[in-house]
């Protein structure tokens, strides 16, 4: 059984992360490898990476493997390919008066379970012009769509509105 969102902790490796990253972000800030830079470096990062240990647990939901970063390149990828075809699409809208615009509010549907999934998910519709997201329960995400089309049930608008983020977020978040 999988292990429900509230009940995801961090491991070492999330903690680890969390170490080389303040560091790697410190030495890019100094500029310079030099002894002394580097033992405050790595000072540094350790103390704020304790220092952050009550906050961390949001990093539960992330999935550290090896084919993890080629995943979050391919979120990245689909999410600029969704934001240039919905930008064209609300500047076709707004040039053209004549086209339909059917606002309304529509419940859609995840199978992310992590908080940082579900956080990436709703901040991916909302970043995406056309979409809102207005609040996030559990499974269900509300989204404010400005061309809903009459009728459609909640599987066909998840597949519409988030399937393709949602199936490349599950590479690299749970």
């Amino acid at each position: 059984m999988e292990p429900s969102s509230s009940e995801l902790q961090p491991t070492w490796g999330h903690y680890f992360l969390i170490y080389a990253i303040v560091t790697i972000f410190w030495f890019l800030l100094v500029g310079s490898l030099k002894k002394d830079a580097v033992i405050a470096g790595l000072a540094v990062g350790a103390i704020i990476t304790v220092l952050m240990i009550p906050r961390l647990s949001i990093l539960a939901g992330v999935r550290l493997s090896f084919g993890a970063p080629l995943a979050l390149l391919r979120y990245l990828i689909t999410f600029i390919v969704a934001l240039v075809q919905s930008n064209f699409d609300m500047a076709r809208r707004v040039l053209s008066p004549s086209l339909p615009i059917r606002p309304g509010l529509v419940e859609i549907r995840t199978k992310l379970e992590s908080p940082i999934g579900k956080l990436l998910l709703a901040n991916s519709i909302t970043l995406t012009p056309g979409t809102l997201t207005v609040d996030v329960v559990d499974e269900r995400i509300m989204v404010h769509w400005i061309d809903c089309p009459p009728g459609g049930t909640v599987d066909d608008r998840t597949r519409a509105i988030a399937d393709s983020f949602e199936r490349v977020l599950r590479g690299f978040v749970k």
